[in-house]
């Protein structure tokens, strides 16, 4: 199978993480009220501290903390600031990416990039550390290898592999990348990236059968967020099929995948994937999922 090692070491560690969940404005309106005045208490009087920057920082703790978007009125008046001042910092916001502006309502939210810096809420040695019992188990129930990977530059970084359960020659991929187009790992990760970034063309085969248009990989991402689980149908190895379903932290967020792989003969026969192993994958997904959310 066609695999690309990361450069100077077999194993980097990566952190996905998002600031603290979002509320509606009714339900959390004594919440918000709240929150606001201690973040307006701490943007007067800022001693020895950088002012723009202390003040940044409130505009970010009241949109990670409050309703999703707020407006420069709501934001001005929940800090105690003038609008004009908002709107500068608002602006160097938006143009590193820690804020987006929704063009329709011209509200603000936290932007794609402060999310991925994030604050490490859980990164890939604990999801690996929670997940591998439950790959051990899904190998020796399925009979198959088990996987398990996360997002990383754009690719899918192995963080744990269970060998098939047999007596074959086996080759650990733990630290190996594979493309995010053509594995089912992949598709899932792309499917609920809670960034919703998607892959830029081109789109290299590996296979006969590797999806490379645009389109129709879109349309089998649509695919894969409606039924909860993704296939690989020899579009990495010829000869192989993979099954994939998310892992979920405790906000409800994709922090991985996992999935099995192995000959078409066995999880496909006739070219039906068999159902059995799709509920195996699924089953150990979503145990991984309920050891997160503890």
């Amino acid at each position: 199978m066609p695999v690309r090692f990361p450069r100077g070491t077999a194993f980097h560690s990566a952190r996905l993480a998002a600031p603290g969940p979002a509320y509606g404005i009714k339900q959390q309106r004594s919440e918000s009220v709240r929150r606001s005045r201690t973040i307006r208490a701490s943007v007067v009087g800022v001693g020895d501290t950088i002012q723009s920057v202390e003040r940044a920082a409130a505009i970010l703790r009241l949109l990670a903390s409050g309703p999703r978007q707020l407006g420069v009125a709501e934001l001005a008046r929940a800090l105690g600031l003038p609008k004009g001042t908002l709107h500068g910092i608002l602006r160097t916001l938006v143009h590193v990416g820690f804020v987006e502006q929704d063009d329709a309502t011209g509200k603000y939210r936290l932007g794609a990039t402060l999310l991925h810096l994030g604050s490490s809420y859980l990164d890939v040695n604990e999801l690996r550390t929670r997940s591998i019992n439950w790959a051990d188990a899904l190998a020796g129930r399925s009979r198959e290898s088990a996987w398990i990977g996360t997002l990383h530059e754009g690719h899918v970084l192995v963080i744990h592999h269970v060998f098939r359960p047999d007596d074959s020659m086996q080759t650990l991929q733990v630290g190996t990348y594979l493309p995010i187009h053509a594995s089912a790992l992949g598709k899932v990760l792309l499917a609920y990236d809670p960034y919703g970034e998607s892959i830029a063309p081109p789109l290299q085969p590996h296979t006969k059968r590797t999806l490379t248009d645009p389109a129709r990989l879109e349309a089998e991402l649509a695919q894969v967020r409606a039924r909860g689980w993704a296939a690989e149908m020899e579009e990495l190895t010829e000869g192989e099929v993979a099954i994939a379903a998310p892992i979920r932290d405790a906000r409800g967020l994709a922090v991985g995948a996992i999935g099995i792989r192995g000959a078409v003969e066995r999880l496909a026969p006739g070219g039906d994937l068999h159902m059995d192993f799709v509920s195996y994958v699924r089953d150990a997904a979503r145990a991984i999922t309920r050891d997160l959310a503890r």
